[in-house]
């Protein structure tokens, strides 16, 4: 397992101190199965101050077509060789037909009848319990055999800085054969690492990185938590690999309960530095991808300028793909390992 890095200085002088030479520090990362980098740099502490949510919920509900007085009014309904009923509910949970699709199975699942609820009272039940839904729509397209039911995935905008705009907890659920973009070059690397080296990237990977421990974060059941050399946000990330599962659809509801409970450590660890915003994905093979393991990704996201609303995503991760992070992960690693100790 390589993990390589090239590091970096930049020379300035500073003519509040008679020209002073300064040196600044940066990094660029490799992630270890594609190749993708990601640039360690403009380093900074990682403390954000929080809006007034208060104000920032305040009157959302009048038009939030989640809530319960609306969503099963206005709302969409699968054609009844899908879904007969048109819906799917898990008790205050609803699953139908995304009005903006992705793909042709593209669903959103709305986590409960409370309009807002703050990151750190999101508890692992309802984490579970909207995973187990969108479980049921996955069964579901499984059993009558869909040709579109091959890379089964979850993804969850929290609040506006991760590009939502609807306060109403809800994730978006869908089924493709085309496989997003890095989850493609995730499977194809892994497929030629396992040609090469005769064993499975992911295996590998939490085989060192809970070896090395600069990193690790955490167990829970079969999936390791740890912090992601070459990071996709400014606050780092936390990946989380579960041994043995290839693809979405063979995750046990014991599998289930072990994510929801590390994602809601990690957002009380991220809620202490002032972040209150995430982007989660889950990443699978097909299932009968041998070289595949099933995991996620959680991402917070934040405002470089609050005031003036400016993302934390600029020209270089939009347009060259290429990511910034304002610290180490090893040192964010540090920040986050008190929540997963517990």
């Amino acid at each position: 397992m390589q993990f390589e890095s090239e590091k970096k200085e930049t020379i300035m002088l500073n003519p509040m101190q008679e020209n002073k030479r300064r040196q600044i520090p940066s990094e660029i990362r490799k992630d270890p199965l594609t190749g993708r980098t990601a640039r360690i740099c403009h380093f900074m502490k990682l403390e954000w101050e929080k809006p007034d949510f208060e104000k920032l919920t305040a009157g959302t509900e009048k038009y939030c077509p989640f809530c319960p007085e609306k969503v099963m009014n206005i709302t969409p309904l699968f054609p009844g060789e899908i879904i007969p009923e048109g819906r799917l509910i898990l008790d205050d949970m609803v699953l139908f037909p995304n009005i903006a699709p992705y793909d042709c199975l593209s669903s959103v699942a709305v986590m409960g009848a409370k309009h807002y609820i703050p990151m750190t009272e999101i508890k692992p039940e309802l984490i579970a319990k909207g995973f187990e839904l969108a479980m049921m729509f996955f069964k579901i397209l499984e059993k009558i055999k869909h040709p579109e039911s091959v890379y089964h995935m979850v993804n969850w905008n929290y609040m506006p800085p991760s590009g939502s705009s609807i306060i109403h907890p809800h994730l978006q659920i869908f089924s493709t054969k085309s496989a997003p973009n890095l989850v493609r070059q995730e499977l194809e690397a892994a497929k030629v690492y396992m040609e090469k080296n005769k064993s499975c990237f992911w295996d590998d990977l939490v085989k060192a990185e809970t070896e090395k421990g600069e990193r690790f974060l955490g167990k829970t059941g079969r999936t390791t938590w740890m912090t992601n050399y070459a990071p996709m946000g400014v606050a780092g990330d936390v990946l989380a690999v579960v041994e043995g599962v290839r693809s979405t659809l063979e995750l046990t509801k014991e599998d289930i309960a072990d994510l929801a409970s590390g994602l809601a450590k990690a957002m009380a660890a991220y809620d202490k530095i002032g972040i209150y915003s995430f982007n989660m994905n889950f990443f699978t093979g097909a299932i009968q991808d041998d070289f595949a393991r099933f995991h996620l990704l959680f991402s917070p996201r934040t405002f470089f300028n609050q005031a003036l609303g400016t993302p934390d995503v600029g020209a270089g991760q939009k347009l060259f793909n290429e990511t910034v992070c304002m610290a180490y992960p090893e040192e964010i690693n540090k920040m986050l390992k008190p929540d997963f100790e517990k």
